[in-house]
C-alpha cells in the first residue's frame, strides 16, 4: 500500500501525543523525513495534508482516525489517543513575535522581482508620511508595497519602438498588503483592507507569512478571492523563491482617480509614479536605488531571516 498524507499525520500526531496543526504536523514530517515517503506532495503540501484529514473526519465514518479538538487554531489528535488519562491539550496561546510586518517587506520585495509571473520592482509606501488629515479619511487608503513590471526586458528594442508608436506597452502594477498571520478571526478585516488599499491596481494581493490551515478557512478566502477579486500569497522563509500565489488575483484596469489621491496623499507613491514615468520617457530602468533592496544571496537571506528571527 502506498505511504499516504493520512498515514504521515497518523504517524506524526502519535510521535508528539498531542493536537497538532497541519502547518506542525506537515513540518514536523519534514524535520524527520516522513515527506520523502510519499510518492509525491505537491506545492502546497500542508494544504493538501489539511483537505485529506478534513475529508477523513467528514466522510471516512468508522474508520477516520482523527478528531478535530480546536477550530481557530484547527488542531487535529487521533481518536484512539484520546482516553479518561490522555486529557485533549489546550490549544496553545498565539506565539508571540518580535519582529515588524515591515520586516517582511524585503521577503516580499525579493519573491516579486524574481517570481515570472510579476518581475516586478517593487517601493515601500510608509502610511505615516501621508499628509494628515481628518481622522478616517485615509483609512484603508494605502497599500504597503507598489509593484511594476516594466516590458524592458520581455521585448527587444525593435518591438519596444513599434509598441510606443502604437501607443501599447505592457507595463503592469501591482498592489500588496502584507500581514504577519491571518486567521478567521481577521480574515474579513484584512481582506478588505487589502480591497480598499489594492484594488486600484492592475493586480492586487493580500500576502501573509501564516494562515490559519483549518479547510473552511481556505473555502472562504476562495468565495472572497472570487467575489472581490483580490490574490493571495504565501512567503516562504525557508526560502523566499518557494513563495507561492495561492490565489490569483483578477486583473484590472487602473483607477487613476485613487492613484491621482495617492499622489496627492503620499511622497513615496508619489515618487514611484514619476519614475515609472521617467523609465518610460528613455525606455529603460534608469536607477535601481529608486526601488526597494532585494537579496542578492541565499546567504544574505537566511542571515537576515535570522537577525530580524523571522519564523
Amino acid at each position: 500500500m502506498p505511504y499516504t498524507f493520512l498515514d504521515l499525520a497518523v504517524e506524526v500526531i502519535k510521535s508528539q501525543n498531542k493536537p497538532m496543526s497541519v502547518y506542525d504536523i506537515w513540518k514536523k514530517a519534514v524535520e524527520n523525513n516522513l515527506h520523502k515517503k510519499l510518492s509525491k506532495y505537491g506545492k502546497t503540501p500542508e494544504q493538501t495534508l489539511g483537505a485529506r484529514i478534513y475529508v477523513s473526519i467528514k466522510q471516512g465514518g468508522d474508520d477516520n482516525p482523527f478528531t478535530q479538538v480546536s477550530k481557530r487554531p484547527a488542531l487535529f489528535f487521533l481518536k484512539e489517543l484520546i482516553t479518561s488519562s490522555t486529557p485533549i491539550l489546550e490549544p496553545e496561546a498565539e506565539e508571540k513575535v518580535s519582529y515588524k510586518e515591515r520586516d517582511l517587506h524585503k521577503i516580499l520585495s525579493s519573491f516579486v522581482f524574481s517570481d515570472s509571473h510579476f518581475k516586478s520592482y517593487t517601493k515601500t509606501i510608509y502610511h505615516e508620511s501621508s499628509t494628515k488629515k481628518k481622522k478616517g479619511k485615509n483609512e484603508w487608503l494605502h497599500p504597503d508595497i507598489v509593484g511594476i513590471r516594466y516590458p524592458f526586458d520581455d521585448y527587444c528594442e525593435d518591438i519596444r519602438h513599434l509598441m510606443n508608436a502604437m501607443a501599447h506597452n505592457k507595463c503592469k502594477i501591482f498592489s500588496f498588503e502584507l500581514k504577519r498571520s491571518i486567521d478567521f478571526s481577521t480574515l474579513r478585516e484584512y481582506f478588505f483592507q487589502a480591497v480598499s488599499n489594492s484594488s486600484w491596481a492592475n493586480e492586487g494581493y493580500l500576502v501573509a507569512l501564516k494562515y490559519d490551515q483549518d479547510p473552511d478557512f481556505m473555502d472562504e478566502l476562495r468565495r472572497l478571492n472570487s467575489a472581490f477579486g483580490i490574490g493571495f500569497i504565501q512567503l516562504n522563509i525557508e526560502d523566499y523563491t518557494q513563495s507561492e500565489i495561492l490565489l490569483s488575483a483578477k486583473e484590472n484596469e487602473l483607477d487613476w482617480n485613487t492613484i491621482d489621491r495617492l499622489c496627492e496623499e503620499n511622497p513615496d507613491f508619489k515618487a514611484f509614479i514619476n519614475t515609472i514615468t521617467s523609465d518610460l520617457k528613455v525606455d529603460t530602468m534608469r536607477n535601481s536605488n529608486d526601488f526597494d533592496t532585494v537579496f542578492s544571496t541565499d546567504e544574505e537571506f537566511q542571515e537576515y531571516v535570522k537577525s530580524k528571527n523571522i519564523k
